[in-house]
């Protein structure tokens, strides 16, 4: 029966149906009725559920129930799950007939304003009722109610209150109330220090996240009974005061975690001998702990101080009476180094010590050596240094998690000769470690689900070994010394695998058999390493979701099993020597983010199907690739990064570029593109690197390239694909028999541990005269545009001067003609402007030394004339950038403007109007006419002295005029 089917009478009916029925049934548990698509009334369906009077147990949450009429139910029903329906204020008087119901769960429903305390009331033996996740005011109670002595716990979290003060004072009918969850209320007001007095009976109090007044601790001293006290992100600030909260004398457990509490610790805490208990991180706490008030409180099991700026003497020596301790917290502090143990020994036996990030610790501590129970170890980050601690693995055979990373441990890694079954994360990547990965890793850690070697100097084989680790999830061997080939036995006994990173090593020969078995397999990184031979089609049958194998020496052609491989994301095949044509089975990876074939042998057309909705990034650069673009990627309205240069493509750049709303980076370089650049490149607001250099476009430059926003885009610096992991819990109840250890350490969970990523999106551009990439934080804030070596005409648009965040500008090798626009002095961040070999005239605009970020400069052989600028930059560019250009002048030519000599340097006029003229016309015609005037006046004076001349010059004039 499909759930969108399911009707009151198919309920019923399997009710019915069923051996529990009637009388029979004693106790039913979490019968979860999925009826997502329908509004089903609670009071019919309670009516025919009376036949079920021993029901002491009913869930039915998550579905659209709505309350209707009043209800009866079954005579003994306890417990009642109504999270997450339609519900709202009209359901408590429809549950006034199930006295017996201890626990009421309404949460995630549709409850707004004020509540009726006369509908609870008459739910006489409540014990628990939970009303998170509404729009809940207050609590309305009627002059003949005065408490509901039965309720011992109350849950409104994220209620959504209108005023927080209102709420809390609102709750005396409370009075007997034990356990009180008031989280994630942070708005309309603050809860005051005395408004929870009438809660006597107080035990535990959580207000996670709500907000507290200032002087709230000095109040809560009146709670006497509270065992529990979680503040945690409440906007506690300034130091602790010193009366109030110290007075708890029962409390047991305080959690003061990110707050803005500062200054030392006051005295008084230490009167607070009951705490097991005390979290006090990501504060900004001082002074030294050795002399705190916590050295005093030796009842302590849990102690997390991290985050602060506590001094912490390593040796921990006043804190060795406290046998309870288990659970020690100190990363982000400053470790005083004073390693002096004498005959001093620890009366305590911790399960979990954590020191990261921490200064001043340059050995292990000490009191290490009397350890025999610890569960987790997690010290990285903290330059630890010396040989591999061994020795600690010797004397803690219970060992889960073993966090050494990013330290700076030296020598051979070797491991105990006892076996440890608990042992499952082993991380000792980015340190020092030599030699060669110890061969009885696989009976030693027979249950190892994750291990991290990356980052040190390991070298020899991969032991085969690694076959025997049957549960190994998580396998990083990355950035070593590695060699040989690949075991056989790890790919074919590891079935568990999910993450295998074995990149940037010396690894040769075939990287999978034929016989590969691992099911689970879904990120797999091999990438710089020798690996040679065909891809093998057996990697279709694990369910990869990341392959990355550039950088090695992989033959033959991509197979066509890829297109079973439908979870992929990202696949990187590039530097490698495939060849053959991009198979059209690749069309099949709807899921694709990321696909790099680039720097191969491909040849052939991209199958005009592959277009994929969800790609971002895709790099065919390199190859041997040819024909048009026809439909490939005209619906990838997602993609953000086309790289194309150094193919054989040929045609237009087809017009639907323009659906490509999200692309910001397009490099089209180096192949036989022709025919006009499509304005509608105009319509991809987000471009800011765009590479159309070395084809055959003509037409002119769109004037509509200066409406080109250049937006930076985070999502083309870097791609990061991070497992989803839940966060580390520091806060536990004892009381709710919590384990620590294992909150704290769920295998692997911490996404530093393990990054799914190593995929940076790589973009080369050609700026400055040199090929330059661009990855990372560095690549959000590059920008240019590069059409140089084409067929381009006309003048250069004025509208690119508003490209105000344009790195580089390449419009060389082109046919380009008028001058250079005056706007440009106005690209301020302008690193690079080349605009040689054109026939561009007129002067350099002058502005353009107000260009502070330029770098390279090029107008050579064009026709430009007048005095070359030298403020600014231009001091620093050299005679190459001007060459070929005759009529220039200034340095660093060798031609000086003032020069009278023969060259024919004309003269220009330092007006910007006449920027564009190629000669001063006022000048022009004042010699023009002193010319004419000397050359008469010198004909007129050889005529009067000499006779001969001037007979000659009449008898000229007298046979012209008769002709005429």
């Amino acid at each position: 029966m499909g759930n969108d089917d399911i009707s009151n009478g198919d309920i019923l009916s399997v009710l019915s149906e069923s051996p529990f029925h009637k009388h029979d049934i004693l106790f039913l548990v979490q019968r979860r009725l999925y009826c997502h698509h329908l509004l089903i009334s609670l009071h019919n369906f309670f009516v025919d559920l009376n036949d079920f009077i021993n029901l002491k147990k009913l869930d039915l949450s998550d579905n659209q129930f709505r309350s209707s009429g009043t209800i009866y139910g079954p005579k003994y029903l306890k417990v009642l799950n109504l999270q997450s329906n339609s519900f709202d204020n009209h359901i408590f008087s429809s549950l006034q007939g199930l006295s017996s119901l201890t626990s009421l769960d309404l949460s995630w429903n549709e409850l707004k304003g004020t509540i009726e305390m006369k509908y609870l009331h008459a739910l006489s033996n409540l014990d628990e009722l939970d009303l998170s996740n509404n729009e809940i005011d207050n609590f309305t109670t009627p002059i003949d109610i005065r408490s509901m002595p039965s309720l011992q716990v109350l849950k409104l979290d994220d209620v959504s209150v209108s005023n927080i003060s209102n709420m809390v004072q609102s709750l005396r009918v409370f009075s007997y109330l034990k356990h009180f969850y008031f989280r994630n209320n942070y708005i309309n007001g603050n809860i005051g220090p005395y408004e929870l007095r009438h809660l006597r009976s107080l035990e535990r109090l959580f207000l996670d996240n709500s907000a507290v007044g200032g002087n709230f601790l000095q109040g809560i001293g009146a709670t006497t009974s509270l065992k529990i006290l979680s503040l945690t992100k409440c906007g506690l600030n300034g130091t602790l005061p010193v009366r109030g909260w110290c007075e708890l004398k029962n409390l047991q457990e305080l959690n003061l975690s990110w707050n803005e509490c500062e200054g030392i610790l006051p005295s008084c805490v230490a009167n607070m001998t009951s705490l097991r208990l005390i979290d006090l991180s990501h504060n900004k706490l001082t002074g030294n702990i050795a002399s705190s008030p916590l050295s005093k409180l030796t009842s302590l099991e849990y102690l997390s101080i991290s985050s602060n700026n506590f001094k912490v003497p390593i040796s921990f020596k006043t804190f060795f009476n406290h046998s309870n301790f288990k659970f020690i917290f100190l990363e982000n502090n400053e470790i005083i180094n004073e390693n002096v143990l004498g005959n001093w020994v620890p009366n305590f036996q911790l399960e979990v010590f954590s020191m990261s990030n921490s200064s001043g610790c340059p050995t292990l501590p000490n009191f290490f050596y009397y350890q025999s129970n610890l569960r987790i170890l997690y010290l990285p980050k903290n330059n630890i240094q010396g040989n591999f601690p061994t020795w600690l693995l010797e004397n803690n055979t219970r060992f889960r998690g073993f966090y050494l990373r990013d330290n700076a441990f030296t020598g051979p890694l070797k491991l105990p000769t006892n076996t440890n079954t608990d042992m499952e994360t082993f991380d000792v990547s980015n340190n020092k470690l030599s030699g060669h990965i110890p061969t009885n890793i696989a009976s030693v850690f027979p249950n190892l689900v994750a291990l991290n070697m990356s980052t040190n100097m390991f070298d020899g084989s991969v032991p085969s070994s690694f076959g025997g680790l049957k549960s190994v999830k998580y396998i990083d061997l990355s950035a070593n010394n590695l060699s040989g080939m690949m075991p056989q036995e790890l790919v074919v006994g590891c079935f568990s695998l999910f993450f295998f990173k074995i990149s940037d090593n010396k690894l040769r020969g075939q990287i999978f058999p034929e016989s590969t078995n691992l099911p689970s397999l879904k990120y797999l990184y091999l990438e710089n390493n020798e690996f040679s031979g065909t891809i093998p089609s057996s990697l279709s049958t694990s369910p990869l979701v990341v392959l990355d194998i550039s950088n090695n020496r992989f033959s033959g052609k991509i197979p066509s099993s890829m297109g079973n491989m439908t979870r992929l994301e990202q696949v990187s095949m590039s530097n490698n020597q495939l060849e053959g044509p991009i198979p059209v089975e690749i069309c099949n990876l709807n899921s694709l983010f990321l696909v790099d074939l680039s720097e191969n042998k491909l040849c052939g057309s991209v199958p005009s199907c592959f277009n994929p909705s969800s790609i971002s990034h895709v790099y065919l650069n390199n190859n041997q690739l040819e024909g048009e673009l026809t439909y490939a990627f005209h619906n990838s309205s997602s993609l953000v990064t086309l790289d194309l240069r150094k193919n054989k493509f040929t045609g237009s750049i087809p017009q639907w570029i323009g659906n490509l709303s999200s692309m910001s980076i397009i490099l089209l370089r180096d192949n036989h593109f022709e025919g006009r650049i499509p304005h509608q490149f105009c319509e991809m607001k987000k471009l800011s690197m765009i590479d159309l250099s070395f084809n055959s476009l003509s037409g002119q430059i769109p004037f509509c390239f200066g409406n080109i926003t250049l937006e930076v885009t985070k999502k083309k610096s870097v791609l990061v694909v991070e497992f989803d992991s839940s966060s580390i819990s520091s806060f536990i109840s004892y009381m709710d028999k919590v384990e620590l250890e294992r909150d704290y350490h769920v295998s692997f969970q911490k996404t530093e541990d393990f990054k799914l990523t190593d995929v940076p999106i790589t973009v080369t551009f050609v700026t400055k005269g040199n090929s330059y990439s661009y990855k990372g934080s560095i690549l959000s804030y590059m920008s240019g545009i590069d059409l140089s070596s084409n067929k381009l005409h006309g003048e250069i648009p004025d509208g690119l001067g508003k490209l105000s965040e344009i790195h580089a500008l390449n419009f060389s090798h082109n046919n380009l003609t008028g001058t250079i626009p005056t706007t440009f002095s106005n690209l301020l961040q302008l690193e690079s402007l080349d605009l040689s070999y054109n026939n561009l005239g007129g002067r350099i605009p002058t502005g353009l030394s107000e260009l502070n970020a330029l770098a390279v400069f090029s107008v050579a052989h064009n026709n430009l004339t007048g005095m070359i600028p030298e403020k600014g930059q231009f001091g620093t560019f050299d005679e190459g950038s001007y060459q070929g250009n005759p009529y220039l002048c200034g340095r660093p030519l060798p031609v000086d403007c003032t020069s009278t000599g023969p060259k024919p340097v004309l003269p220009s006029a330092d007006d910007e109007s006449e920027e564009h003229g190629f000669m001063d016309m006022e000048f022009f015609y004042i010699s023009f006419v002193i010319a004419y005037i000397s050359v008469v006046l010198c004909i007129a004076t050889i005529l009067y002295i000499n006779p001969h001349w001037r007979r000659a010059w009449f008898h000229f004039m007298e046979v012209h005029i008769i002709q005429f």
